[in-house]
Parts: C-alpha cells; sequence; structure tokens
C-alpha cells in the first residue's frame, strides 16, 4: 500500500508499508518483518524451538531471554503465550528487546491482529505501549512477565548491557539488506551477553553470519528452516 495508507500511525509514515491487508513491510530495509506463511508459527520453529524451549525455562529460577529485532511484537507474545501455558508456578520471565525503530501502537495491534490466538497477549501489549516509544521501555505484562525494550541502535544499545542473557532471538531484517545487524562485533557483544550453557536461534543462515557467530565463540548448528526454507542456525555458547 502507499505510505499514506491512513492505517498507518504517524509516527511510522515512510518506513512502514502494508502488504496483503496485514503484513508489514519495512520500506527503509526493503523486507518484510515476518514469515509471510506463517510468522507465529516461524518464532515456535526457529526462536522457540532454536533455544530449546519452553524446556530450559523449567526452572524456578528468573529466565532471561534477549532479541534482536522487536519489530511488531510478535515473539514477544507468542513466546508469552506458551510460558502461559508451560512455565512452572511461581517462575518469572524478562524479555529483552533491541529495537532502533520502535513501531507505533496501532501498528502494533493491526499487526498482531492477525493471529486470534495472541488476542489476549496483543491487548495488554497495546494498551501498556507508549504513545511515543523511544529510550528504555519497562513494562510489566503480568505477574512475572517483564518486558524491557532497548531503543537504539544495537550495538551501542549493547555495548550498555552488563547482564548475560539465557537465550537469544537472532531476528534482524534479512542479513542481505540489514549487514550491520549481523556484524562480527554484534555477534562478539551477544556472545558476551549469554550465560555459559545459553543459546541462540536465527532464521538468517548466510555464510558470513554463521562465520561471525562462530568468531564470536558459539558452537554453531544448522537445522532445517521453517516452511520450506532449507537452513536455520542456531547454537550454544560452551559452558565455563
Amino acid at each position: 500500500m502507499a505510505d499514506n495508507d491512513p492505517y498507518t500511525a504517524p509516527e511510522t509514515l515512510g518506513v512502514l508499508n502494508w502488504h496483503e491487508g496485514d503484513m508489514p513491510y519495512s520500506s527503509a530495509f526493503d523486507d518484510h518483518f515476518y514469515c509471510r506463511n506463517d510468522g507465529r508459527l516461524e518464532c515456535g520453529h526457529v526462536f522457540l524451538s532454536g533455544n530449546g524451549l519452553p524446556a530450559r525455562w523449567q526452572r524456578q529460577e528468573p529466565f532471561r531471554i534477549a532479541e534482536l529485532g522487536f519489530g511488531t511484537g510478535l515473539n514477544l507474545t507468542e513466546t508469552w503465550r506458551q510460558w502461559q501455558e508451560t512455565a512452572p508456578e511461581g517462575a518469572s520471565l524478562h524479555f529483552t528487546s533491541f529495537e532502533r525503530f520502535p513501531m507505533a501502537r496501532a501498528d502494533i495491534d493491526r499487526a498482531l491482529g492477525h493471529w486470534p490466538e495472541l488476542d489476549a497477549q496483543r491487548a495488554r501489549l497495546t494498551e501498556k505501549w507508549p504513545d511515543t516509544p523511544d529510550g528504555r521501555i519497562e513494562i510489566d505484562l503480568a505477574p512475572g512477565v517483564r518486558l524491557t525494550v532497548v531503543c537504539g541502535v544495537a550495538l551501542q544499545s549493547l555495548a550498555g548491557e552488563k547482564i548475560p542473557f539465557d537465550a537469544w532471538y537472532l531476528d534482524g531484517f534479512a542479513p542481505s539488506r540489514n549487514p550491520d545487524m549481523w556484524s562480527a562485533d554484534l555477534m562478539a557483544e551477544v556472545f558476551r551477553l549469554t550465560v555459559p550453557g545459553g543459546r541462540f536461534g536465527t532464521y538468517a543462515a548466510a555464510g558470513f553470519v554463521r562465520r561471525n557467530l562462530a568468531a564470536g565463540g558459539f558452537t554453531v548448528e544448522r537445522r532445517p528452516g521453517f516452511a520450506g526454507k532449507r537452513e536455520m542456525l542456531c547454537g550454544e555458547k560452551p559452558a565455563a
């Protein structure tokens, strides 16, 4: 659709278009925000399964997930949905995402409205989402579930973090269209901010991405990708 689509919130005019009704498309990176087959199922295949979830969060110790690229909030809401169904009583989840161009509330609502399975999570997220998203956004979504979105350039944002994460969702736009999000420097920061035995998952399988992850210190595994895509990557930070 054109940039003057009346359903696009003013904050994202010029960088966000809509394809096929409710499929968000980034004009800045010339790419869709998620898999056109079914982004929710792709999240489960790539990010949750690639990180060994929900099995790894069966514990009382707080579980920390980090993500490169918040986008529509799809990965958050699907993870939260599965957490609600499977996490042990009294457990806590902290989901942190690093996003350069945060979407407006109306656009998040429109994009996530595609999945009725996520209606409860979508409603809560959009209720709490700030009118002008910037800086460091902190939201208590539910008892034991906290969201942090750090707005800005990913490499600079990660440099300011100190507490490592148990799992990483590497979900920037395609490496060919956004190579900075897959750079050796950024992958080294991801490794630094991963607990020993922590994991990552990504739909990306480009050779330079695999090499940068391995150079950063991860053991890297290739797996079949989602919806007929030949490969995806996942891996682990070796235990100390």
